[in-house]
């Protein structure tokens, strides 16, 4: 081919990165095209926000604490805009419970609690929403919050970051363990520092409390309007539907769980037992409860009796109330979810059992004891073998054993038909074989917070469903993704700006994959990889017979060809428009298009004007063609790119008298119904109009 000669044509594949010709481009020629066509990209695209908070109170005259004068960056992105984006996503949509349920067993008709729509809040709910002449009708959507600091190094100066994370209860239980975006990361909330000799007082606990409830009360509100009216959101399955939010489920450890009900430590979040004996049987906390003792009972009464704190409860006082007061149908210490990582794992588990062992265990030659207890956060596995040599009477070994099962049987699916039985019978069990600890004397007490936590699991099985569901696990497995990459990533210089956009660049990435996959971009077809298959795919069995005489001559004697060929969906044509200067030259160039589903719908197959005979003038050189296929081969070291077209046949010798355009009919007889042709006889797509 003549590479001067402007009036030749060339068509090239459209592949995966090959260059064929020197007319290629690639789609994304370097890392700064990469980055533009992300940030270009608007679909999952939630802008990042911020506000600032600082101390509005009281500022002595002398001494004044820094903290006072301090001011705190808040970054958040709109987390109804995030939750819409969950709804829609197609991902979901075969995983999502729309509206509660009760799911019984087939064997014996019992109760099951399994994810989070089986449970009693849910339907309590939703009979809220339907008893509401507003809200009748509308799909229940709660939205489950989770916050937890964490640190991604300590050798660089103590990195830490506050990460908020959103989730909805309707997706089932194993797509959130699954993340596939249904976890998200919509704030990065102030973590307030001051000198060693400010962090203990109470005014700086009580500015943090608030700066806490303030920050979320701000980052929410744009969901508070359709929690009292509904809205339309469309969903994954592509329906459209009104919708009403909740605030739902609360994962917190037990630190956020005291910050989050505004009580003092070591008392329980969930019920009213006194902090010196906590296993005693009680009411259980609630809003209107809260409210009322608010009302009759002043400071002193409320951190004493109730370990209600005073000053972060009453909206009098500076201002301010606790998060879950200030949406409709939101009860903190109902919705406060169990923990099973941080109470069962981390709590009973290692922070207890462990250290109580560690510390009863005889004297032995060779073990390693420590008769007050451990107080190191982390340990080797040789460490932990060495802790475990020695004799240890039975009852330790059963309180292990049943606080295994416990775990299991609070955890697992199959384990939640009659919950009420089996979790209370292990508890039972675990309790009467840890007095062995009191006996030999290394603890005086079992009042503690977390233990405490386990009597409540029957009741929250009950009302949110399978414990697991809402595990804080979720979100740390959720941290090296949302937090601790993009900070490895970043220049550790003010890195918090780099982390939200590398958070955003996924979402979006996340979300264009999405869409990919919906328009059949990502299906994963196998293409044929020989003639043979690919004869099949095309149901013309007569293919590996047909004779290559539209192509080159330098193919022309080529034998039948057995071996590898590649598929191509796509092709490119540059060519030479005398009428059309608007290119360089009149140069233009187009595509031709081969898709199995354009757009997610029927099958796509261009036509175009094939060059038959280069030295006769237009259409009387030229024929038109369907093309079936492009494939590509190669021979003998010689690369050859082809088409398998379909014929049309021209009507008359001459253009039509009133249109002066070209006919052709489909040709459906005769030896030459079909042919392979070379690309280069290829001259640009054809529009045919149909009459």
């Amino acid at each position: 081919m003549d590479d001067e000669d402007p009036l030749q044509s060339s068509a090239d594949f459209f592949g995966a990165g090959e260059q064929l010709y020197r007319n290629y481009h690639p789609l994304l020629s370097d890392h700064r095209n990469v980055y533009r066509t992300i940030d270009n990209t608007p679909l999952g695209n939630v802008k990042w926000q911020s506000f600032s908070v600082k101390y509005t109170g009281t500022i002595p005259d002398e001494g004044t604490p820094p903290w006072m004068a301090d001011s705190h960056d808040v970054w958040f992105r709109n987390p109804h805009d995030v939750i819409r984006n969950m709804l829609a996503n197609p991902d979901l949509a075969v995983e999502m419970d729309l509206q509660p349920y009760c799911e019984f067993a087939t064997e014996n008709n019992e109760r099951q609690w399994q994810d989070f729509m089986s449970g009693d809040w849910g339907w309590a709910q939703a009979d809220m929403i339907s008893k509401d002449a507003n809200t009748h009708g509308s799909t229940f959507v709660p939205v489950i919050l989770r916050s937890n600091k964490t640190t991604v190094s300590v050798a660089t100066g103590q990195n830490d970051y506050y990460p908020l994370y959103a989730s909805i209860s309707n997706v089932q239980n194993n797509v959130r363990h699954a993340h596939q975006n249904a976890v998200v990361v919509v704030a990065f909330l102030a973590m307030p520092k001051t000198t060693k000799e400010h962090a203990d007082t109470p005014g700086f606990r009580n500015f943090r409390h608030q700066l806490f409830h303030s920050s979320l009360s701000f980052i929410l509100k744009n969901l508070k309007l359709a929690m009292t009216k509904p809205e339309v959101a469309h969903f994954g399955d592509g329906h459209y539907r009104c919708v009403v939010y909740r605030l739902g489920p609360y994962i917190a450890d037990y630190e956020e769980q005291v910050l989050l009900a505004c009580i003092l430590r070591n008392w329980c979040a969930k019920c009213l037992s006194h902090r010196g004996n906590l296993d005693e049987i009680s009411l259980g906390r609630s809003r209107a409860h809260a409210d009322a003792l608010i009302e009759e009972c002043d400071f002193g009464t409320l951190r004493f009796e109730y370990s209600l704190v005073g000053k972060l409860v009453v909206p009098q006082s500076l201002h301010f109330t606790s998060i879950y007061k200030q949406f409709p149908c939101a009860d903190i210490h109902e919705l406060l979810a169990p923990d099973l990582l941080h109470q069962l794992i981390k709590g009973a588990y290692k922070d207890h059992l462990v250290d109580w062992v560690i510390s009863a265990v005889p004297p032995f030659p060779g073990l390693r004891r420590f008769p007050q207890g451990r107080h190191f956060k982390q340990w080797t596995g040789d460490d932990l073998k060495g802790t475990y040599e020695g004799y240890v009477p039975t009852d330790v070994v059963r309180a292990f054993h049943a606080l295994l099962e416990l775990f299991t049987s609070s955890a697992t699916i199959s384990s939640l038909r009659s919950p009420s039985f089996e979790i209370q019978d292990v508890l039972t069990r675990f309790h009467t074989y840890c007095e062995v600890f009191r006996i030999t004397g290394v603890v005086s007490t079992f009042s503690l917070p977390r233990q405490h936590s386990m009597t409540h699991y029957v009741y929250l099985i009950r009302l949110l469903g399978a414990l697991n569901g809402l595990c804080s696990s979720i979100t740390e497995s959720k941290h090296i993704k949302a937090v601790k990459e993009p900070w490895r990533h970043s220049s550790r210089y003010k890195a918090l700006g780099q982390m939200l956009l590398t958070n955003q660049c996924l979402d979006k990435l996340a979300a264009s994959h999405m869409d990919f996959c919906i328009c059949g971009m990502l299906s994963g077809r196998k293409q044929a990889q020989s003639v043979p298959a690919l004869a099949s795919k095309l149901h013309i069995p007569h293919l590996v017979n047909l004779e290559l005489t539209e192509v080159p001559v330098s193919i022309m004697d080529c034998p039948h060809f057995d071996e590898r060929i590649r598929v191509f969906n796509s092709a490119v044509s540059t060519f030479f428009v005398p009428s059309d200067l608007s290119g360089i030259g009149g140069m233009k160039r187009e595509y031709i298009h081969v898709s199995p589903k354009w757009r997610n719908g029927h099958a796509c197959k261009d036509c175009v004007f094939v060059i038959t005979d280069p030295n006769a003038h237009g259409m009387q050189g030229m024929d038109i063609a369907q093309v079936l296929t492009f494939f590509s081969f190669r021979l003998r070291g010689v690369y050859y790119p082809c088409a398998v077209v379909h014929w049309f046949n021209r009507v008359g010798d001459a253009p039509d008298n009133d249109t002066r355009m070209w006919m052709v009919k489909s040709s459906s007889t005769g030896n030459h119904v079909f042919a392979v042709i070379h690309v280069d006889t290829i001259f640009c797509s054809a529009h045919l109009i149909p009459v």
